[in-house]
């Protein structure tokens, strides 16, 4: 026998039941275990590829020439100074930065093997090379070869751009093609910190490219380019190389040297340029060394156009940015940047207090409906288009909504992560103290911020829930209120590891969130 089913009725049931307030508030809970099994996993994700220090190993092997013979020249100013051996570029001390831990300059491609080379290709002569000893005529390097080309090279230091210029007298007798090309060569980031770029990157025709180390393990990767630049970056620096020349092909790789401290390069080479008998031009190359800090770049922007493109702000970029500009303001003023955060999540709050005013309202509106509610659902419990119908009248006789109180939680969540950002990519928050925190950037490492931000949070819930027992008839209730009391145990382990001024915001998120329920539950008493 064929059993037909009745579609119209089937689906009035169906519609009853997704209209139903009992199924919306269980998509309500079932967001809510998304929202936790997302931050879960995130938080898990940021754990395994979150701060590691590998192990001191030597030096890698990395093929370079000679050059131990090719005298060293000193040039930098009060912000920046480098080692200027031949072609090559290196040990190029920040000094308005520290190193971790310790009272000395941070170094940027420091040793033999890292270093940055700005050198030209010949044709029809012969162009300087790595292991050539220049004539050194005050800030300016000579060198003449065979054929009597003469070589001149000067590097000024401003800020933290280099700029290397190649001037070229041919004086051969005959027509030469002189091509310049760059190139870096350096370690992989011993630090790798989840949700920040760390790699190769290039700008093409306009277009930034991007290929992080692990890509760079696997393949190599080449561009061609009209214009732009080429580099690495890390989370709070980057190397940045540009030539002002047309025609441009770009090579990133991974060298030959081991797994155990593998060297990577950047490349850039450029077309040839026809110098006739008699004649001179002049090549310009220019390297950014120092933070991925947004005023630096706008500064090198001037003469590295686009270099500020490399600031990575994530998918809240329009949060991130001007947060970070916020802070750094706020930290220009009260000189620190925990007390900077703390003012930041003050304001934060005030702007979204009409909003959280309301939702409060609502909650506590929806608290006191909970008799009315489970006296509807459990006497229509087997007519549901009669209990959407019963329910719809009491929201509307209350003038509230159940998902009015979801609305500051979903408002946070991009805030959250934009602060995450901004604190990640902040090389001001490095090293930033605040109370026994020695760095706002790294995690609490004496837990007491998550546990005081665990303590809070249950205490903020046990507010938000404290008339919720009127409604013991409501199952979807009770099971929501049983799974949001493991919430403050759950955002405890996940903080933990999480940087410390961003735990600094929660915390003092969740106190201003506690003295707002008591002014407005004060204020509905005395109305």
């Amino acid at each position: 026998m064929v059993k037909f089913l009745d579609n119209n009725s089937g689906f009035a049931q169906w519609n009853a039941n997704r209209k139903s307030p009992m199924s919306r508030r269980s998509r309500i809970g079932g967001a809510l275990w998304w929202m936790i099994i997302f931050l879960i996993s995130w938080w898990l994700v940021s754990i395994w590829s979150g701060p590691r220090q590998k192990a001191a190993v030597p030096s890698a092997p990395t093929p370079i020439e000679d050059i131990s013979h090719v005298p060293v020249t000193r040039v930098g100013d009060a912000v920046m100074t480098a080692d200027v051996r031949g072609l090559g570029i290196n040990n190029i001390a920040l000094h308005d930065f520290k190193s971790a831990g310790a009272d000395t300059p941070v170094v940027l491609l420091g040793g033999d093997a890292s270093r940055a080379v700005s050198g030209l290709m010949a044709t029809s002569t012969t162009a300087p090379t790595a292991t050539t000893v220049w004539k050194m005529d005050g800030n300016t390097m000579t060198w003449h070869s065979p054929d009597g080309v003469e070589y001149n090279r000067a590097v000024v230091v401003d800020q933290y751009v280099m700029t290397i210029t190649d001037t070229v007298h041919n004086r051969s007798g005959h027509d030469i093609h002189i091509a310049p090309y760059g190139r870096i060569i350096r370690e992989n980031g011993d630090v790798q910190t989840a949700g920040v770029f760390a790699g190769a990157l290039a700008r093409v025709d306009g277009r930034m490219m991007e290929n992080d180390w692990r890509d760079l393990d696997r393949h190599t990767y080449a561009y061609t380019s009209n214009s732009g630049f080429a580099g690495f970056a890390d989370q709070y620096w980057e190397t940045i190389m540009m030539i002002d020349a047309p025609d441009q092909t770009i090579r990133m790789k991974k060298l030959d040297g081991g797994d155990d401290n593998p060297h990577y390069q950047i490349e850039i080479a450029a077309s040839a340029r026809r110098i006739a008998s008699g004649d001179t031009d002049v090549f310009t190359t220019r390297l950014y060394t120092g933070p991925r800090s947004q005023a630096e770049l706008a500064a090198a922007a001037s003469v590295i156009p686009g270099i500020s493109k490399t600031m990575d702000y994530g998918w809240f970029w329009f949060l991130s940015r001007p947060m970070l500009w916020a802070l750094n303001a706020l930290n220009a003023v009260v000189m620190n940047y925990g007390v900077a955060i703390i003012l930041l999540t003050i304001a934060l709050r005030l702007l979204m207090w009409p909003l959280t005013r309301k939702s409060y309202a609502s909650m506590m509106v929806m608290q006191k409906m909970q008799p009315e509610m489970a006296r509807i659902q459990k006497q229509f419990a087997n007519d549901k288009p009669r209990m959407q119908m019963e329910m719809m009248r009491l929201y509307k006789t209350h003038k509230t909504s159940p998902m009015s109180g979801c609305l500051p939680m979903l408002i946070q969540i991009p805030i959250f992560f934009a602060l995450y950002k901004a604190l990640l990519i902040s090389v001001q928050m490095r090293s930033a103290h605040f109370l026994w925190i020695s760095d706002l950037a790294v995690m609490d490492p004496y837990f007491i911020l998550p546990i005081l931000m665990g303590a809070t949070m249950w205490w903020q819930q046990r507010l938000q829930t404290a008339s919720v027992s009127h409604g013991g008839g409501n199952d979807v209730a009770a099971q929501t209120q049983k799974m949001m009391k493991w919430m403050p145990i759950l955002f405890t382990i996940m903080f933990a590891w999480m940087p410390a001024g961003l735990v600094l915001y929660w915390t003092v998120s969740n106190l201003f969130g506690i003295v707002q329920m008591f002014v407005i539950k004060r204020a509905s008493k005395r109305s």
